[in-house]
């Protein structure tokens, strides 16, 4: 046995996604928390963290959540909350800063994409 130290996290998920993961952890008989570590933990390594069965319920709990989503729409998902925040920050930045000048008292040039 390993002992870790843990802590609480907010983390946001798709709430489909969620669904499926709190059933898979629940069929598993683990807290969302260790089916999550294990996912991760073997994502590292680049090992598959389910065998075929598994995967076969996985499968089941998509269809009853109607959870489509695929790792391809990885890094393209966007709340509504999320497109609210992201033009108020960018709004906020660009009042405070003049595009190309250095942010106040560092003489760092801020990035920004050509988008």
């Amino acid at each position: 046995m390993v002992t870790v130290e843990r802590v609480q996290t907010g983390v946001r998920m798709e709430r489909r996604l969620v669904k499926v993961l709190k059933g898979l952890a629940e069929y598993l008989d683990l807290s969302l928390g260790d089916l999550l570590e294990g996912i991760v933990l073997h994502a590292f390594e680049q090992k598959v963290p389910f065998d075929d069965p598994t995967l076969a319920v996985i499968d089941r709990l998509k269809e009853v959540y109607g959870l489509a989503l695929t790792a391809g729409d990885s890094h393209h998902l966007e709340s509504p909350e999320e497109e609210d925040l992201r033009g108020s920050v960018r709004a906020r930045a660009v009042d405070r800063h003049h595009r190309g000048s250095p942010s106040p008292g560092t003489g760092f040039q801020p990035f920004h994409s050509q988008r």
